[in-house]
């Protein structure tokens, strides 16, 4: 594809944020999916008018693009989004399996007006025990059964 043909994919992933904020709908972001030449989904940030704080731009067109192409296997998109992913659209981003990431705005532009990562990728790399965030392991004997059990069925799906 042609640095012009990306180019129009980001402008409408721009325009999705711009309208976004001229509506009142939400924040600032835009996402668009694109196969083969053709968008397959796009979608502005969704968190407020959802109550979803998971209705991230990129996290809702993967959604709609899953539902879509009738498959959670994103191989041979590309997702141009108007900023770039945060740790959770980025985890979102590889678990669909999309090829390519295009993005317009940077983390830090997104953190110069109140939108900062920065503590998740802080804390994702420090031990449990010294998290923010409490968490406590319970039932692991019981819950891991389950996981051999997966293992070996016969009947699940890889993914």
């Amino acid at each position: 594809m042609e640095t012009k043909e990306h180019e129009k994919f980001m402008r409408v992933a721009i325009q999705l944020s711009e309208q976004n904020v001229k509506e009142a709908a939400g924040g600032p972001f835009g996402a668009v999916i694109v196969k083969d030449g053709q968008i397959v989904a796009q979608s502005a940030n969704k968190v407020v008018p959802q109550n979803d704080p998971t209705a991230h731009a990129e996290v809702s067109a993967i959604r709609l693009a899953c539902k879509k192409l009738g498959t959670y296997d994103l191989s041979g998109c590309t997702i141009y989004t108007s900023c770039e992913p945060c740790p959770m659209c980025l985890g979102a981003i590889y678990w669909a399996r999309i090829d390519t990431i295009y993005y317009a705005n940077t983390k830090t532009d997104a953190a110069d007006i109140g939108f900062d990562d920065h503590f998740i990728y802080r804390e994702i790399g420090l031990p449990l025990a010294e998290r923010k965030l409490k968490i406590t392991q319970l039932l692991h004997d019981e819950a891991l059964p389950v996981f051999k059990l997966w293992q070996s069925s016969g009947s699940k799906t890889d993914y």
